[in-house]
């Protein structure tokens, strides 16, 4: 399995991680994080997933937990933005160089502002897509926050 650019930052920054694959395909109505979630066995709180987001027009990177969803308004709080809405599928791959539904926020082609629901400095270790359909990582919350320069808050209902 050739590493993705996400997999290639960890390995860059020898940081420790565990790879998780399974079949990306799931029906109509599952979104990608609540395939993941059913593949991999996992605790949805615990698997995370990357919305690209713009606010106040900036893309800007939330990463929430798969059982809950984003606020957008809290988002746009925590970055001091007044404005947040989902960005167009198109801007985010272009942004960060990965297809909807395999978005890490690990590794992208541009660096955006990155935002990580602080319910993940919960966990030993957290979930999130390793930039392919079908492929998650699983990392120390602190290092994907450091690797991300992101910061925390609670923007997860």
């Amino acid at each position: 399995m050739a590493a993705t650019p996400a997999v290639r930052a960890l390995e860059r920054a020898r940081v420790a991680h565990g790879l998780h694959s399974y079949d990306p395909d799931h029906a109509a109505g599952q979104g990608h994080g609540e395939a993941a979630v059913a593949a991999l066995g996992t605790d949805p709180r615990q698997v995370f997933k990357t919305l690209v987001t713009r606010v106040d027009g900036t893309l800007t990177v939330a990463v929430v937990p798969v059982a809950g969803s984003l606020d957008l308004k809290a988002l746009a709080a925590a970055t001091g933005g007044r404005r947040a809405a989902m960005a167009e599928p198109t801007d985010a791959e272009r942004a960060t160089g990965y297809v909807v539904g395999g978005i890490s926020p690990l590794g992208q082609r541009r660096a955006l502002p990155t935002v990580v629901d602080e319910s993940a400095l919960g966990f030993a270790t957290v979930l999130v897509s390793a930039g392919r359909r079908g492929l998650q990582v699983e990392l120390a919350p602190a290092d994907l926050v450091r690797l991300t320069r992101a910061r925390t808050a609670a923007i997860a209902r």
